[in-house]
């Protein structure tokens, strides 16, 4: 684990000191930021796993800096914040955070967070630039097919449009990849995204699927193959092959 780098961006000395001691004995490679321009000069100087952001700090705030982190997939985000309402919680998510802690931070909860999200990006780890796609010469896809690859956490329509995906797109794509066209729960979405059953009063799933539909009907042009079941919960309505 010592090749793990998390960079803490946190304002806050005493919190950030803790939590860097906390995630160091743990056994990561932890180091400190106070700002947005900090966290840029430790992933310039280095490969960077997972950034633990503040959501309230001085200049550019957590949620603006998730949003420029996002672009790249490989690293991991956990927002760290004194603002625990659900609205807060869904922005987060929606601007592409992977977990959402409340302060006061427990720490064992904190490493528990790290440590899961670091397996789902131990395959992504150092390939943030997605493969070239195969020649035409060779059979990418069943036709009529999406195909979903773990590994670069993209997800590629049947005409070759590539969508790169976060953390919780990946996992909730998946989820529905594997219902071979049958609706999944809300209960077994929520429970494969945040390990926990689903609460009516949150919306933070429906906020995930959004923005995938989102972002895939924006890179093909047409409706995503997300589809609400109406009282049972998403399904994926075109074949997908995983590979």
């Amino acid at each position: 684990m010592a090749a793990v780098t998390i960079v803490v961006v946190e304002d806050e000395a005493s919190l950030r000191r803790d939590m860097i001691e906390y995630l160091r004995s743990c056994g990561f490679d932890a180091i400190g930021a106070k700002n947005g321009r900090e966290l840029d000069e430790q992933i310039a100087s280095r490969p960077v796993s997972l950034v633990v952001l503040d959501v309230n700090l001085p200049g550019e705030d957590g949620f603006k800096i998730a949003t420029r982190l996002r672009e790249n997939p490989a690293i991991g985000i956990i927002m760290v914040t004194a603002r625990g309402s659900t609205v807060d919680r869904v922005v987060g998510l929606e601007l592409g955070a992977d977990a959402y802690l409340v302060k006061p931070v427990e720490m064992r909860e904190l490493e528990a967070q790290a440590k899961a999200l670091l397996r789902r990006l131990e395959t992504s780890n150092g390939n943030a630039t997605p493969p070239a796609p195969q020649s035409s010469g060779q059979p990418a896809m069943d036709e009529g097919s999406w195909i979903l690859d773990a590994t670069a956490w993209a997800l590629t329509s049947p005409a070759g449009v590539r969508v790169s995906l976060t953390s919780m797109e990946m996992k909730l794509v998946s989820l529905l990849a594997g219902q071979a066209r049958q609706p999944a729960t809300r209960d077994q979405i929520s429970v494969a995204l945040y390990n926990r059953r689903w609460n009516p009063d949150d919306r933070s799933i429906d906020t995930v699927v959004g923005r995938l539909r989102h972002k895939v009907e924006n890179a093909i042009g047409e409706t995503a193959p997300v589809k609400s079941v109406h009282g049972v919960g998403y399904v994926f309505s075109a074949p997908v092959r995983v590979i």
